[in-house]
């Protein structure tokens, strides 16, 4: 139990109806999942205003009711809390209710439209390699040193990331690398948070749908740099247009890395092919297994962090040569016949473009690059045609098909991605509903020493239609049919 005075630390409170010395039990936002003693917050989310079911929480057992807009009836055994912005309150009381945990630990945060996945990843990996208990919070995985937790949200709920910090605590974690999504900042969710580092990866444009321009969409990632406290470290992509103006305002203590511009940290490409990299960090010559220009940034990324955290050079470098691509990001795999797939996250205009390119870079041009690419449903339908344009420009052959339809009708989604197709590519497209027939009809087109392209979903074993999700794996379901056609 909690005394809710002791949890309302930092809370900017307009009113309070009833006794802040009562004991709480848990703090809750979902009223469904409110029982006897729990505080309920009342969030006015995108899908429901969490203000029309206080009711409910009292009934369930609510004993502590916060809420930007007071009920008509106030019950008399109920203590309520006004507040300007409830999702704001939540994010400081969830930190207080599990004593400040990332006040106990170095916490960085990594933001940016693409790489955030993989950095993260890799300097979970990096720093696990070096011997230190590791935490990591991503689109993937929740980890605390070798224990693995499922997650569906980049950034999870205030709540949630709370709890897991403080089983990180109890665990012994001494870093923890966090993805930090601008649905997440937006959202309030990593306020209250104690980091000691931020890093930029890159700005594309993404989630049109939920913000309502590009520059709202920047602006929410720099309010994540804005907030670093002055003991903080910011390290920002310089190659990117907006990498400067993240640090516009930032206390923390910044750092640029870059492929093309001098800054603290750079990077030159020495050799691509399928194998990996040969990169240049700082005058050190070191080999990668992954593959791209966009790694390059990743992994460069990865080592200058690495350093501002006191990393030794020679470790780091000797490490990060060691370092093993995430799932789902440019995973690479070549068949008995030698046919090379390629399954990537590739969801936004800019990571398509990233990884056709790079294909195209390291492929002789005698052979095929036959892509299957989708969108996702009830997301940004700007970027449709924009993605359409891209795989057809620069695929020999490209299958539109589904991705994760959700509650729209995937052929529609196809109409829009067939819409950016330009006149002289037209004849490089087909359009299969199903993925698992437009992957099918990918492995039939290719031969020895061609190349398959996946994008869309990566890393994700499930297909989601209607609210419904069923087992999908790309990487898989291209494995099987290749190894059927050797037969």
């Amino acid at each position: 139990m909690k005394i809710l005075k002791d949890i309302l630390y930092k809370v900017s409170i307009e009113s309070v109806k009833g006794s802040t010395a009562v004991e709480v039990n848990t703090i809750q936002f979902d009223s469904r999942k409110v029982s006897n003693k729990d505080v309920f917050v009342a969030i006015n989310g995108v899908v429901a205003d969490g203000h029309l079911y206080i009711e409910t929480a009292i009934q369930n057992g609510a004993k502590v009711v916060v809420c930007e807009n007071l009920p008509d009836n106030i019950a008399s055994e109920v203590t309520y809390v006004q507040t300007k912005d409830s999702r704001e309150a939540l994010a400081f009381m969830a930190s207080n209710y599990y004593e400040n945990p990332s006040s106990n630990l170095k916490l960085i945060g990594i933001t940016g439209t693409n790489g955030k996945t993989t950095v993260s990843s890799l300097l979970y990996q990096l720093f696990k390699t070096l011997g230190y208990k590791v935490g990591l919070i991503s689109t993937v995985v929740i980890k605390i040193d070798d224990k693995e937790f499922s997650t569906r949200l980049t950034t999870p709920d205030s709540i949630t990331i709370n709890a897991y910090l403080k089983q990180m605590n109890q665990a012994g974690i001494e870093y923890c690398f966090m993805e930090v999504s601008s649905h997440g900042i937006a959202q309030h969710r990593t306020l209250g948070l104690d980091f000691d580092g931020g890093v930029f990866t890159n700005l594309t444009q993404d989630h049109l749908d939920y913000h309502a321009s590009f520059a709202e969409y920047r602006d929410v990632k720099k309010r994540f740099f804005d907030q670093l406290p002055a003991g903080a470290f910011a390290l920002t992509n310089l190659d990117d247009k907006n990498g400067n103006y993240m640090l516009q305002n930032t206390k923390a203590r910044s750092y640029g890395y870059a492929l093309k511009s001098l800054t603290d940290y750079k990077v030159k490409i020495l050799e691509k092919s399928f194998s990996g990299l040969m990169l240049n960090i700082n005058g050190h010559e070191v080999w990668s297994r992954f593959i791209g220009d966009f790694n390059a940034y990743n992994l460069l990324a990865v080592y200058a962090t690495a350093d501002v955290l006191g990393v030794e050079q020679l470790e780091n470098l000797q490490v990060l040569s060691r370092l093993k691509p995430v799932d789902g990001r440019y995973q690479h795999h070549v068949s008995e016949t030698g046919i090379h797939v390629i399954v990537d996250y590739a969801h936004t205009p800019d990571a398509l473009k990233n990884v056709l390119q790079t294909t195209n870079e390291i492929r002789t041009r005698n052979e095929q690059l036959i892509s299957v690419v989708g969108c996702g449903g009830d997301r940004d339908k700007s970027k449709r045609p924009l993605m359409g344009q891209i795989a057809a420009n620069l695929s020999t052959q490209v299958i539109f098909t589904s991705d994760n339809p959700r509650t729209e009708n995937p052929d529609e989604i196809i109409k829009a991605i067939e819409k950016g197709v330009e006149p002289q590519d037209i004849a490089k497209t087909l359009s299969i509903s199903s993925r698992k027939d437009a992957i099918k009809t990918a492995c039939k087109l290719v031969k020895s020493g061609d190349i398959i392209v996946i994008a869309g979903k990566g890393h994700e074993t499930y297909q989601e239609v209607n609210g419904v999700r069923t087992d999908f794996d790309d990487l898989k379901i291209v494995k099987g049919f290749l190894a059927q056609l050797n037969k």
